[in-house]
């Protein structure tokens, strides 16, 4: 219970006292010059205790940039390229903008206003979202912590921007490119003295469109992870760019998966990693550092797409999805290809390439079609329909 206590300062003002304890038992005092001001905040606190609802006044005054390091703090155990991320974000968006305001003054219309600016500046929509969610994961650490009341960026919505269509390159295409890669002309070499041009580089991208890695997990191969007798390669970390290092992190699913190894690819990898020891890169750079997956899409990838006779938007990623349509194509069913491929679920693999199975559709209705008329004319289902069977 809160109390309301009347005194006399030393020049003799009337204060009115209220006295409650926090949530911590811990006794606090507010005071005001009018008896109806404590009243109402009396009960106001009462409220807000009993329904676990009350926030510290103090807590609120708090700076943004001090919550902003606070939840900083909080994110250690994400990975290097997420919290570099973060506080780029915190950096360069939040601390301009909120960081010498007091937590409890950020409200829901300023904070609109500032999502507002972001996009009047032609930002994309996917930047604005992830610097919307990092001020939401901050606001809520201020939640939690009883600082306010709620979160000013819960409701906050951001539109989202055309989805980038895949490119499906088919076999052909991919070989161009490789070549490409393999062999630019003399002026779009860096190094003069590599007269054969880059072999290892045209291997990457066929290995690439031929496994489905991801290519932070092509970087992040070592000569162990190939198990060429067997023509697989076992995939479980990543490789990434963070804080100007390499980081050698789990993968995005945080799982371990064998991937086949076309036999064809054999022969190509044992010369690649002749003399190589088991701990050391499957990939390096020209100078035989590690391999920059960003300077190498800029100086060589890139330039080969402009070469070759491939779409024009194509990009790294779309050698995976290349490789998603090879297997469709095949008739792969698509748990193998989820499992392959390192979805999370076979909900990730149909949601990206359910539309690219009408062939499976199409035999399902012939094979119940059948199954129909063979019941139907009182005789046993014709046994060359395709089977469904629960899985």
């Amino acid at each position: 219970m809160a109390d309301i206590q009347r005194r006399k300062t030393a020049r003799g003002e009337v204060r009115w006292d209220v006295r409650y304890r926090d949530e911590a038992r811990r006794q606090r005092k507010r005071s005001f010059t009018r008896k109806v001001d404590a009243q109402h905040f009396a009960n106001s606190v009462e409220t807000d205790l009993n329904r676990g609802d009350w926030i510290d006044p103090k807590r609120g005054q708090e700076l943004f940039e001090t919550w902003a390091e606070k939840w900083i703090a909080t994110i250690a155990d994400r990975k290097p390229k997420t919290r570099e991320s973060y506080e780029s974000i915190v950096s360069n968006h939040l601390l301009p903008r909120f960081g010498s305001m007091p937590i409890v003054s950020i409200d829901y219309p300023l904070v609109l206003s500032f999502v507002a600016e972001l996009q009047s500046t032609g930002a994309a929509s996917k930047t604005i979202r992830n610097i919307r969610d990092v001020l939401r994961m901050i606001m809520r650490l201020a939640v939690r912590s009883g600082a306010i009341k709620v979160n000013p960026v819960a409701e906050v919505t951001v539109r989202r921007g055309g989805k980038k269509e895949m490119v499906f390159l088919d076999p052909e295409q991919i070989m161009l490119l490789a070549e490409e890669v393999s062999a630019p002309p003399p002026r779009y070499r860096r190094d003069e003295r590599r007269v054969s041009g880059y072999p290892e580089y045209g291997l990457f991208v066929r290995f690439a469109a031929f496994t489905g890695l991801r290519a932070g997990e092509l970087v992040g191969l070592r000569v162990k992870d190939l198990e060429l007798l067997h023509r697989r390669v076992q995939v479980f970390q990543s490789a990434s760019e963070a804080y100007g290092q390499l980081q050698i992190v789990p993968t995005k699913t945080y799982e371990r998966r064998s991937v086949p190894i076309p036999r064809s690819f054999v022969d190509e990898l044992a010369e690649l990693v002749a003399g190589k020891k088991p701990d050391d890169f499957v990939w390096v750079s020209p100078q035989g550092g590690p391999f920059r997956y960003s300077n190498w899409f800029k100086r060589h990838f890139r330039p080969a797409v402009t070469r070759a006779d491939v779409p024009e938007e194509t990009r790294f990623h779309d050698l995976r999805h290349s490789y998603a349509a090879m297997l469709i194509a095949q008739g792969a069913h698509p748990r193998a290809i989820m499992e392959r491929m390192g979805h999370s679920t076979i909900t990730v693999t149909l949601d990206n390439y359910g539309h690219m199975f009408p062939k499976i559709d199409a035999a399902l209705d012939d094979a119940l079609d059948e199954v129909y008329r063979g019941s139907a004319s009182g005789g046993a289902a014709p046994s060359d329909g395709v089977s469904c069977s629960a899985s």
